[in-house]
């Protein structure tokens, strides 16, 4: 059985390239990157530009060959709840998968790329000015405390809520990327992913940027002025979740 959907947001020059699952597995372009159970590359198709992610696998765990979400179905559905949830992210142009005897064949997903954008985590490696630059890292740092927030109100987590996962273009607007791992979740185990995730953010951010930013980001994140008790508590577990891990 096999299912597959383009979007509003692919224009109707590229739904010929792209009009099934069979047609999009076809495709050849310039190669990103490959894994195992993946790989992407990039095409363009009238002059615009696609990220398409083809997936050969179900994932680490061999039971989402059968049961679950498998992980291309993870991420189109996490990156289809960014848009509704106000969190800008890049289209998702095309989606789909193949069962086969009911077990998880292959799968794939289209983005339209996001021109002019650079990660984080590369800006930082690169010592790039304008993470030097007060208003700008200000900027940001709203944005990426209001995407979290949101997708936290949610009950929802990342789980690799990494600079290199956060793009900027370059009028400084956010954009979250690759989010295959995010789950929903209740109770202790919101709190914890919740930490996780501000603790990713801060693995990079406590070399890159002032104890008075990373503050900053953190009220912007609680909405508040100041930090009440539990604040304090959740900053501690934040600052030692990584400790002996790096």
């Amino acid at each position: 059985r096999m299912s597959w959907t383009l979007t509003a947001a692919c224009p109707p020059s590229a739904a010929q390239a792209f009009a099934s699952l069979d047609a999009v597995f076809a495709l050849a372009g310039e190669r990103i990157a490959r894994d195992p159970l993946s790989e992407v590359i990039r095409v363009e198709v009238d002059g615009l530009r696609y990220y398409v992610k083809r997936y050969h696998g179900a994932g680490k765990n061999p039971l989402r060959l059968w049961f679950g979400r498998p992980r291309v179905q993870a991420e189109w559905e996490n990156l289809l709840a960014f848009q509704a949830w106000g969190i800008p992210t890049a289209q998702v142009v095309g989606y789909g998968l193949e069962r086969r005897f009911g077990a998880f064949a292959r799968g794939a997903l289209i983005t339209a790329e996001l021109r002019g954008t650079a990660d984080l985590g590369h800006l930082a490696r690169s010592q790039d000015a304008r993470l030097r630059d007060r208003r700008w890292v200000a900027t940001v740092s709203a944005q990426v405390a209001d995407a979290a927030r949101r997708m936290h109100a949610h009950r929802f987590a990342h789980n690799d809520l990494k600079w290199r996962n956060l793009l900027v273009d370059a009028d400084a607007r956010l954009y979250l990327i690759d989010c295959p791992s995010g789950e929903y979740w209740s109770g202790p185990f919101l709190r914890y992913r919740i930490v996780k995730d501000l603790a990713c953010l801060d693995k990079v951010a406590k070399y890159q940027l002032s104890r008075t930013q990373r503050l900053r980001f953190y009220l912007d994140y609680a909405q508040q002025p100041h930090l009440d008790a539990a604040d304090k508590r959740r900053i501690r577990h934040i600052l030692r979740f990584f400790a002996g891990r790096e």
